[in-house]
């Protein structure tokens, strides 16, 4: 068995997404969880579990990616309505980075060999 690409996004991509904007938003704009809670439309104990790793935690960006997460978060402070296109916009980028790949390495072992979703630059960092 293995899981599709949308799947990958899904369930390891979109929570990864979420803790490195949790962390940034608390970190640099001193938000209480509650308040990123309301903003990422999760719940305080989701936000709990990305600040103590215990959630989203076996994917790690590259570091080249940092600026695409802090830019997202200056877009998020100033209209918290953008959470969902932000999100869709980091969830594009990490395509061109192949992260979906990485996590497809370790539990969909030889399925890329037949993958269409190769990434579009080699990831760094």
């Amino acid at each position: 068995m293995y899981s599709l690409p949308q799947e990958i996004e899904v369930w390891y991509i979109i929570p990864a997404i979420r803790r490195e904007l949790t962390e940034i938003l608390i970190k640099n704009y001193n938000l209480k969880q509650k308040q990123v809670a309301k903003i990422l439309g999760t719940t305080e104990s989701a936000i709990s579990q990305y600040l103590h790793k215990k959630r989203a935690k076996e994917i790690n960006f590259p570091k080249s990616m940092k600026k695409y997460f802090e830019n997202a978060t200056k877009e998020i402070i100033k209209d918290n309505k953008k959470v969902v296109s932000e999100i869709i916009k980091l969830l594009n980028i990490t395509k061109k980075y192949g992260v979906a790949c990485q996590v497809c390495k370790k539990h969909n072992k030889g399925i890329l060999k037949i993958c269409c979703a190769k990434p579009i630059m080699e990831i760094r960092g």
